[in-house]
């Protein structure tokens, strides 16, 4: 339930806290004093998205916080799936910048939106004029009842074999369509296969070739500047070799004198080493090349190849050409093995398509087994209502499957005697309206665990004996359940465990909405006004005597 209420620089509301009583809560005021924008604050609790036109001061951020004991509501599994710390008192908040950045906070951990709304569908229950409407939406009416039913496991059973349906269906479609396009490609895909196999692509390949190549079109210049490096170290009397052979012997004849000169012998005998080993590898190299016209040729056929290939198929390497190599033997491969995965598909789609609609059969029961008793109990708290004439039935029909089943249901309503029921969205005026969903509330109710319930004017419309049969009820229901109901009725007002009213002043030159606990006397003064306006008659204050009373 909850504990706090706390709504700072949002809308008409420049700071109000409010901390409600386990039972029932009301809330009263004049019009456009700000009762409706506390239910907008908390709907952004809830995960409703918001933006910068609710500041009431626009250069500061709002921010919301709701604190809610919920030690006694198995959501500590909710937490677990979130990763969110489990408090028995868990607070939640919502910060909205003047930049217009929200942000939302569960224990201080930040959230998604998304994950406020899965909690805060466990917390609160807020009934709106928007949710009025909702009544005559055919997904909302089938889950009044799934929630009558209590059919939560069943309906969970369903829509976990209506998404195994879905998947098999999505399967066997992307094989069908993969078919019919590999079908259209096959004579081209067949084509490019081959000549990629008669490549006979190798990995490196192109690199090798091009360096090879680029040796056999310049072999004769290679060959012939070898040659002649050789002769200028090694081949003639002033060679290279010659020269430092004759340097050696003048060194080592005075290499004694000094340690200096003798380090020079020892350098210009490491130089003769070195030009006497490149001789020899430049003498090696010039063997190995080999002006080969043929060759040649070959190399370059070889490359015009791969080039022609890399031209086709967009890529810059041969690692290219091979991946696409795989590619398409990978999809002749499913192509010869499609018909018999098609056929697997097909049978994995008809057993998930069976266990779907054997479970939307026992879903369908399980909902069709307590149309009698909810129109039955609706009907007789209609009656309390002040609808003697109140007649409710359920029209059920089977429709194709979807995420909440095969049924297709219709509340039909008639409020009046000899007009057979309607549609709801036909037949009920504001009043009744209020009175049904009020009804449908109630017996809802008693079937979840769900914390706080809040009413917004549910009671418009009513007035006299059925306002106090409603305040009866909202009575009833707070014993299991907090109540908080914003109500322009006295007989309803009267019935709370805590009241609260709420009202506007002038703050720093502007409107701004405050709220105020009420004491006894101060009740006794806010019911009368409400019964007798401003200035209640002494009868009035009686009359709210006897409503407190």
């Amino acid at each position: 339930m909850l504990t706090r209420l706390s709504i700072n620089n949002y809308a008409l509301i420049k700071s109000l806290e409010m901390h409600p009583h386990a039972e029932m809560n009301i809330i009263t005021g004049e019009t456009g004093a700000g009762k409706s924008i506390m239910l907008g604050a908390v709907s952004l609790l809830l995960g409703k998205r918001a933006d910068t036109k609710v500041l009431y001061d626009k250069d500061k951020k709002c921010i919301i916080e709701g604190e809610f004991n919920i030690k006694n509501y198995n959501l500590a599994a909710i937490f677990e799936y979130n990763d969110l710390d489990f408090d028995a008192d868990t607070i939640i908040r919502r910060e909205i910048s003047p930049n217009g950045k929200s942000r939302a906070f569960v224990n201080d951990t930040p959230v998604t939106l998304d994950i406020l709304k899965d909690l805060g569908s466990r917390l609160m229950d807020v009934h709106s004029q928007n949710q009025t409407l909702l009544l005559g939406a055919a997904d909302y009416q089938l889950s009044l009842i799934d929630y009558y039913a209590k059919s939560e496991r069943p309906l969970a059973t369903y829509k976990s074999n209506y998404k195994g349906f879905i998947t098999a269906e999505k399967n066997l479609n992307q094989l069908l369509h993969n078919a019919e396009r590999i079908a259209q490609e096959s004579d081209y895909n067949d084509f490019l296969l081959k000549e990629l196999v008669e490549a006979s692509l190798a990995s490196n390949e192109q690199a090798s070739l091009e360096d090879e190549l680029k040796l056999l079109e310049h072999a004769e210049e290679i060959k012939t500047n070898l040659n002649q490096l050789l002769a200028i170290l090694d081949q003639n009397e002033q060679s290279g070799t010659s020269i430092l052979q004759e340097a050696k012997t003048l060194i080592n004849q005075i290499s004694n004198y000094t340690e200096t000169l003798k380090n020079i012998g020892t350098r210009l005998a490491e130089a003769y080493i070195e030009i006497s080993d490149l001789v020899q590898e430049i003498d090696h190299q010039q063997q190995l090349v080999d002006v080969n016209f043929t060759k040649t040729e070959e190399v370059r056929d070889r490359l015009s190849i791969i080039y022609h290939l890399q031209n086709k198929h967009h890529v810059q390497d041969i690692e290219g050409l091979i991946s696409i190599q795989k590619k398409l033997e990978d999809e002749t491969f499913i192509a010869s093995n499609l018909d018999e995965q098609i056929t697997l598909a097909k049978v994995a789609l008809e057993k998930n398509k069976e266990l779907m609609l054997s479970t939307a059969e026992e879903l369908s029961k399980a909902r069709q087994a307590v149309f009698k008793t909810f129109t039955d109990e609706i009907t007789t708290l209609l009656i309390q209502l002040g609808m003697p004439e109140a007649k409710l039935h359920i029209d059920c029909n089977t429709k194709e499957p979807s995420m909440n089943g095969v049924d297709q249901i219709s509340i039909t309503f008639s409020a009046n005697k000899g007009l057979a029921p309607l549609p709801l969205v036909k037949v009920a005026s504001g009043g009744e309206f209020s009175r049904l969903m009020f009804c449908f509330k109630y017996v809802i109710a008693d079937k979840t665990s769900l914390p706080t319930i809040v009413f917004d004017e549910i009671d418009s419309g009513i007035s006299g004996e059925i306002a106090l049969k409603m305040g009866d009820m909202m009575e009833a229901m707070a014993k299991n359940h907090q109540v908080i109901t914003i109500s322009h009725l006295p007989q309803i007002a009267a019935r709370g465990q805590a009241h609260y009213f709420v009202y506007k002043e002038i703050v720093d030159n502007r409107s701004a909405s405050l709220i105020k606990k009420l004491s006894v006397d101060d009740r006794i003064e806010e019911i009368a006004k409400m019964i007798g306006g401003d200035n209640p008659s002494t009868s009035a204050f009686a009359s709210a005597k006897e409503l407190m009373a």
